[in-house]
């Protein structure tokens, strides 16, 4: 029997708390929890309720399984939100009345719903999107055409971020509905750059039909399209649907169309500064992560690159969360399939330590913890902790 997940969490919420550099009554007045509620929690006095640990986790920045040394129950958190993100789906031409706030106001907070994906944070968007959703479809239905462009601009990177939740927690209906509003609204927006970041996002369809040939030629067809200025913004729209292109290509047992494509993502992102450029990672670090997924995806002889990147370079700490934990997953499974099943669970440790929303629900997370299992005794603490934690059993 596994233990409330809440034990402990007081330990977890003065650490954090110390990292930010936060009195316990600086705490107390940033969450709205009281002062002597702090104080008994994290003496472990008592046990936070989940509203108060949302409050805590809000006012830290941080994500509420963090707080929990990772045991929490975020992802049936996430699910629980859902019904609200597939209303506010099913109404976009037709949104319910409501206020509108000014266009500068509606663009911080889409802004942080990208900041939140990009570190994988996704009960936080799970929370906030269906409410932006309709609020960002009233405001299209009703912005002077000086403004049409920027709301849907918003609108498509607020689906996107929407669409990372639904995906990742396999709700590919939905997830595919939302890309298809992003293709619907992109147009109006008349920026290519955002089209070329609709093509990135769209290739999930293609993952999820295992139609890798299709999406090899779409991102193609999207990088004829896309801008070939020389400028950074440019560069980084290039790059990405290069990374992308390589990852279905190997996907696809093209290791010669893989190789070129990844050759021209590293050619572009060493042009470009280590960031997000609509909504997608993209530089150097960026480019050596798509590497070892692409060795991990034509597998075979290729699986000693995706180990020899492992043992000579480590994601850097300004690379997003999600992407981090990406490269320790693949990592993982190349170790599994070479024979260091030990290795592979230290890697998918650290995915966890990084991002442990997206390490939750990942599929490979998942496979490769229960073959772990299988390999090793099933009995193990650890092993069992972790498959629980991941819901593999």
């Amino acid at each position: 029997m596994f233990s409330d997940p809440r034990v402990g969490a007081g330990e977890h919420i003065a650490a954090a708390r110390q990292q930010a550099k936060l009195t316990q009554r600086e705490l107390a007045d940033a969450s709205g929890v009281s002062y002597g509620t702090i104080r008994a929690i994290e003496r472990g006095a008592r046990l936070p309720s989940e509203s108060t640990l949302d409050s805590i986790a809000e006012a830290l920045a941080v994500d509420p399984s963090r707080l929990l040394g990772h045991r929490g129950r975020t992802s049936s958190r996430v699910h629980d939100e859902l019904p609200a993100l597939s209303r506010a789906v099913a109404t976009y031409d037709n949104p319910e009345d409501g206020p509108v706030r000014p266009l500068h106001e509606l663009s911080t907070t889409v802004s942080e719903l990208v900041n939140w994906r990009v570190s994988a944070q996704y009960l936080r968007i799970a929370r906030r999107a269906p409410e932006l959703l309709m609020e960002l479809s009233r405001a299209l239905h009703a912005a002077a055409a000086g403004e049409r462009v920027e709301t849907t601009r918003l609108l498509v990177t607020a689906y996107r971020a929407a669409d990372a939740v639904a995906y990742k927690y396999g709700h590919q209906d939905l997830s595919a509905r939302l890309v298809e509003l992003m293709r619907w609204a992109a147009p109006a927006a008349e920026d290519p750059l955002l089209d070329a970041a609709v093509a990135y996002v769209r290739t999930e369809v293609y993952f999820v039909a295992r139609a890798h040939e299709a999406g090899l030629r779409a991102l193609e067809a999207a990088l004829d399209a896309a801008p070939h200025g020389e400028e950074v913004p440019e560069r980084a729209a290039r790059g990405a649907l290069h990374m992308r292109a390589a990852v279905i290509a190997g996907r696809a047992g093209r290791a010669e169309r893989a190789t070129h494509h990844l050759d021209e993502a590293r050619r572009l992102g060493d042009a470009v500064p280590e960031g997000v450029y609509q909504g997608t990672a993209v530089g150097p670090s960026s480019v050596r992560v798509h590497e070892v997924s692409v060795a991990v995806g034509l597998g075979g002889d290729h699986l000693q690159r995706a180990l020899d990147i492992a043992h000579e370079w480590t994601p850097p700490k300004d690379l997003p969360a999600e992407r981090r934990s990406a490269f320790y997953i693949e990592v993982a499974r190349a170790q599994m399939w070479e024979g260091r099943p030990d290795d592979a669970f230290e890697s998918l440790k650290v995915a966890r330590r990084y991002a442990p929303q997206h390490a939750r629900e990942h599929p490979w997370v998942r496979e490769d913890i229960a073959r772990l299992r299988r390999i090793k005794r099933a009995d193990r603490e650890d092993l069992s902790n972790y498959a629980a934690w991941c819901h593999a059993v």
